[in-house]
């Protein structure tokens, strides 16, 4: 992995961010802490990025390339859409990594520290409502994107307990006859 240091917050890289879909209704004051708290990290293909189990606090957009999914070692999941999050659920629940994640070719993803909240200084009473919400910018978007792949998930189960059915009276069907 190659990692940049934190980003700094000037008008090239808000720009950048505001290009990136998740991240279009950040306000420019929230995209100025986001940065605060990522760094650009490029991965070569096969690199592990996520390893599941672990207790990282990292969360991921995918600026290019395409990710492979894998828990337990199956290949459950691929992402390949410029400014999908991934890495979000950790963040959410702060239980461990619940997959790991491998770059499928050169990717390039901006990885925001969630452990440095520190970097997002608060004093004023106008500063925490600016940062709550920031948070809940964020966990907005979070909510999106896991409803998205609920309901993918939600398609694949139905699909597989259709063909398990059909197996399954294929089977009566050959035992019978």
């Amino acid at each position: 992995m190659i990692e940049s240091k934190y980003l700094k917050d000037n008008v090239q890289n808000i720009q950048r961010l505001m290009a990136i879909p998740g991240l279009k209704e950040f306000e420019t004051r929230n995209l100025a802490k986001l940065l605060r708290l990522s760094k650009i990290r490029e991965y070569d293909a096969g690199e592990r990025i996520i390893k599941e189990g672990d207790n990282d606090p990292w969360l991921y957009f995918l600026l290019s390339g395409r990710l492979i999914i894998r828990k337990n070692g199956i290949d459950i999941g691929r992402i390949d859409q410029v400014g999908e999050i991934f890495g979000e659920m950790r963040v959410i629940d702060s239980l461990t990594r619940s997959a790991s994640v491998y770059a499928d070719g050169k990717t390039l993803c901006l990885g925001v520290d969630t452990s440095a909240k520190g970097r997002l200084s608060t004093v004023s009473t106008e500063e925490r409502d600016e940062r709550l919400d920031f948070l809940l910018l964020l966990y907005r978007i979070f909510s999106e994107y896991m409803s998205i792949r609920l309901r993918a998930v939600n398609d694949e189960l139905i699909k597989t307990k259709v063909e398990l059915q059909v197996l399954v009276e294929n089977k009566k069907e050959a035992a019978k006859g």
